[in-house]
């Protein structure tokens, strides 16, 4: 499971994304707010590699621009970090270095760059990429969100068998129904799922169980399973009665299914924002998702039903 915390956006935050830029020159972090400000993004700094992970844990990011060279922790270290943290590794960083040499370029990707561009910087080649990233990273968290909706987990396993990536109803499912903490190789008995559904009893809830699907191989000798969890009662109506909402958190569940936004339900119950964030914490969990999506999904089935 990841690290629980709290991300904050700017109100414009739908329309503008946001990318961290982190560089110890002044003279680089002004020109590039210059540049992504104008081109429509919401940008915010940091100096070094420290502040620059303490800016992504309180702060929703869409893209990192990070200086390979930098005193303390080195743009490559603080990428390596970054990717280590299941809540931030989804995030592309785009290394900004004025080494051109293969063993630096290698080493940005080694440690999970997606891209680099060289300094001095070119405005136009830096928007190129960041947008291309950008947008190719919001399409594949729209992908995990719509399996998570959908009520699907997904794993990819490498040709060694350790988990390549996973979606988040597959890293919650892993911890409830193996207890695997860790979340690196697929439980033992999860393995037997090849050319028939394989179905785990959930050892804290016995209405639910997990079905796991073998697809088979996919590229690079890659293996991908598909998860489900199964209701002996099944509805979206009985999923609501387990979970015991008060009637604050129904309400909230109503509006948020109807498509409003934090600040629209806010106004709505005349309560503040940040306890509409808090109700929307205990939905969550109580409901067993982890997005905004699923829990509306669940809502809209309820209403309907």
């Amino acid at each position: 499971m990841p690290e629980s915390r709290t991300v904050l956006r700017s109100p414009d935050s739908e329309a503008r994304p946001v990318v961290l830029v982190v560089d110890d020159a002044p003279s680089t972090l002004g020109l590039l707010c210059d540049v992504l400000e104008q081109s429509g993004y919401s940008v915010r700094v940091a100096q070094d590699g420290a502040s620059a992970l303490q800016r992504l844990k309180m702060l929703a990011v869409d893209a990192v621009l990070l200086d390979a060279l930098m005193p303390g922790l080195s743009g490559f270290e603080t990428c390596r970090l970054i990717k280590a943290d299941e809540g931030l590794a989804h995030i592309p960083v785009i290394f900004m270095t004025g080494l051109s040499d293969t063993t630096h370029v290698l080493q940005g990707f080694a440690c999970g760059g997606v891209d680099y561009v060289t300094k001095p910087l070119r405005a136009e080649e830096v928007l190129a990429r960041l947008n291309a990233h950008v947008r190719n990273a919001k399409l594949a968290r729209l992908s995990r969100e719509a399996m998570d909706v959908a009520g699907f987990g997904v794993l990819l396993l490498d040709r060694q068998g350790e988990i390549a990536w996973r979606s988040p109803g597959a890293s919650r499912w892993l911890l409830e129904y193996s207890g695997n903490q860790s979340c690196a190789s697929l439980p033992t008995a999860w393995r037997a799922a090849v050319g028939e559904d394989l179905r785990i009893s959930s050892p804290r809830r016995p209405t639910l169980s997990l079905v796991i699907k073998n697809l088979g191989p996919v590229a690079q000798g890659e293996t991908l399973y598909l998860l489900s969890q199964s209701s002996l009662e099944g509805s979206s109506s009985s999923q609501l009665n387990r979970a015991a909402l008060t009637s604050r958190e129904a309400e909230v569940l109503s509006w948020l299914s109807k498509g409003k936004t934090n600040r629209d339900i806010a106004e709505i119950l005349a309560i503040s924002h940040r306890t509409v964030n808090k109700h929307l914490e205990h939905l969550f969990e109580k409901l067993g998702v982890e997005t905004r999506s699923a829990a509306a999904a669940i809502g809209a089935m309820h209403s309907r039903g």
